[in-house]
């Protein structure tokens, strides 16, 4: 796994290699230039102020005798100033191009794990998705990748600085005082451990942290897409202490982070400061000795932090780059999952042929067989309908159509096709689906229409939506076609969706159009009305339909009942009537709700003319 992450964060890397190296070279340059300030005071100190020999290098001391010297200096200190002053100008110009380029850098490498975890995401199988949590799938879409760009924005290149500075600092400490620079890493060691230990307990917290952020993001989703059924159940207060629950548990995890924190820079400045004090201590009484001198102290105190704040820095470093390889590896879970692929052979066939189940069994991930052996074929151009109890299989055979999941055995083929050799994309494209829960963009009611064919035009439009019975809502709207529909459709009725969902979907060029109890919140008339414009506009379509309303059903060419997976009984409306089964008991049960219904509404109109 973390072979896995190193990986990913390795390709990230290449694709942006021209900015993050322009940006280590920067940093090295800007830490040499850290160390040139301490160098130039010391040398004022030392060499114009008390005589002592220069410790520049030939190139710089030849430079300084063409001018005239160290009396030349002395009388002209603002040189050094200067030098100063520019050493300041060239760091701060390094430090600003160098933030720039990783941030660029970091941000190229952030759009591309969010274009990739998308693209992916829509290429998962529908049984993927059917178990993730949405909640978590966005927290790993947002909060995690943004952990990824914070880390290679603000700390990847610490790391060059911590090296480069423990590097040069040990460089030019020893040849002052190899005991002094001795005395000034005692401490060194066990920083180092200290680090590692809050590396290790800092990804375990926030790998929970993380966690715990997703869940509440799942449970703050799942309200707001429900809301609808929290009002209708008075689950407001319920749904409000599940949110403070699932937020108390993200706050207890983050606080844990943050003790951590504390403790580790607490901890590291406390050793940092008696550190610098001992190696300040010991300075002192090497100069008293007069083994070094001022400018030798100047150098030491400055260089010691240097060499200090890059080990105390490490647990910054450790602790972002630990969070950091848990956000990595949440992401790659999702990269890794298998996407949906066809055969190398896959085809692109007509699909008006004939539909066939042959003897298909299947069965949902950790649950018992919804389908056995199951066989039937419906004619192409013709209605087939389907009747069962809920659980019988009716839905599944819907989702089987469209590829959104495999059978277990047996084929399915559509104009003597395998649709297991057929191409996904070609066969969702050709197969129209209609759910019972329709799905609704918070877009006009023209854009949602408009999405099953960007193609379409206006007349296309209108015939679709007055063939679902949809027109005339639509027209009566506030704003016509370009009223806003609340997201996920909030602002229609259940039928308004359902006829909305239908108008989307006769914008295809289907082969073969599904509709899975996607009449139910119709009213009857409306339903018969619907039936009809699709036996008039689909002469060449095969339609199946998924229905609990006999009246539904009743105009089908074939009829299939389901029982328990298996079809129990298949005919004509006529023909199944007069046949003693489920769909008999359901079309008596049925008739006697609407005659006992058609009694009420009669004697309510004699009562009130009596009246």
């Amino acid at each position: 796994m973390k072979k896995r992450n190193h990986r990913l964060l390795a390709s990230l890397l290449r694709e942006n290699l021209r900015y993050f190296l322009g940006a280590g070279i920067l940093a090295i340059l800007s830490v040499f230039l850290g160390f040139f300030t301490p160098a130039v005071l010391a040398e004022v100190l030392d060499n114009y102020l008390q005589g002592l020999p220069s410790r520049l290098p030939a190139f710089l001391a030849e430079a300084v005798e063409a001018l005239g010297g160290r009396q030349f200096m002395r009388a002209n200190l603002w040189l050094p100033g200067l030098a100063l002053v520019m050493i300041s100008v060239v760091s701060g110009a390094c430090n600003f191009l160098k933030s720039r380029w990783t941030s660029i850098g970091a941000e190229n490498s952030a759009r591309r794990l969010r274009n990739d975890l998308y693209v992916h995401l829509q290429e998962l199988p529908f049984s993927y998705h059917a178990k993730a949590a949405t909640g978590d799938l966005v927290q790993r879409c947002t909060s995690d990748v943004d952990m990824v760009r914070r880390f290679m924005s603000m700390q990847l290149l610490s790391i060059v600085d911590a090296v480069m500075m423990v590097g040069i600092a040990l460089a030019l400490l020893i040849p002052i005082s190899l005991k002094i620079t001795m005395v000034s890493l005692v401490i060194m060691p066990a920083l180092f451990l200290f680090a590692w230990q809050f590396f290790k307990l800092v990804v375990k917290a926030f790998r929970r942290a993380d966690e715990s952020d997703g869940r509440q993001t799942t449970v703050l989703q799942e309200n707001l897409t429900g809301v609808r059924v929290v009002r209708a159940f008075g689950q407001a207060q319920r749904e409000i202490e599940k949110y403070e629950e699932a937020a108390a548990d993200t706050r207890d995890k983050y606080l844990k982070l943050a003790w951590l924190d504390a403790i580790y820079w607490s901890t590291g400045d406390m050793m940092g400061m008696a550190q610098s004090l001992l190696t300040l201590l010991f300075c002192l009484m090497e100069a008293r000795a007069g083994r070094i001198s001022v400018g030798d102290i100047v150098v030491f105190t400055s260089y010691i932090g240097m060499l200090i704040w890059p080990v105390r820095n490490l647990g910054r470093i450790l602790s972002h780059g630990g969070r950091t390889m848990v956000s990595l590896e949440r992401i790659d879970e999702i990269l890794r999952q298998k996407r949906e692929t066809d055969r190398e052979d896959a085809a692109a066939p007509d699909l008006r042929g004939d539909i066939v189940f042959d003897r298909v069994n299947f069965a949902y991930e950790g649950g018992g067989e919804v389908l056995r052996d199951l066989s039937f074929t419906i004619p192409a151009g013709k209605t087939a309908a389907f009747l069962g109890a809920t659980g019988s299989g009716k839905s599944s055979i819907a989702l089987l159509m469209q590829r959104l999941y495999a059978p277990q055995s047996g084929r399915i083929t559509i104009g003597g096709h395998d649709i297991a050799q057929v191409a996904r994309r070609h066969l969702r494209a050709r197969v129209g689906l209609v759910l019972q829960e329709p799905f609704l963009y918070s877009k006009t009611i023209y854009d949602n229409l408009r999405m099953a064919a960007p193609e379409a035009g206006q007349e296309m439009i209108t015939r679709a939506a007055r063939d679902a019975q949809a027109l005339e809502f639509i027209e009566q709207s506030e704003k016509g076609w370009q009223t806003m529909v609340g997201e996920r459709g909030v602002t229609l009725s259940g039928g308004q969706k359902q006829r909305a969902a239908i108008a989307r979907t006769l914008l295809k060029d289907n082969d073969i159009l599904i509709f899975d109890d996607s009449l139910s919140a119709v009213d009857t008339a409306t339903d018969a009305r619907i039936r009809e414009a699709l036996r008039r506009r689909s002469r060449d379509t095969t339609t199946i339909i998924i229905s609990h309303r006999i009246l539904t059903l009743a105009q089908a060419d074939i009829i299939f009942v389901l029982e328990e997976g298996r079809i129990s009984a298949q005919g004509s409306h006529e023909e199944l009537i007069s046949r003693p089964g489920l769909y008999q008991r359901i079309h008596h049960i049925q008739s006697g709700l609407e005659d006992e219904f058609l009694f009420q509404a009669h004697n309510g109109t004699r009562e009130a003319a009596h009246e």
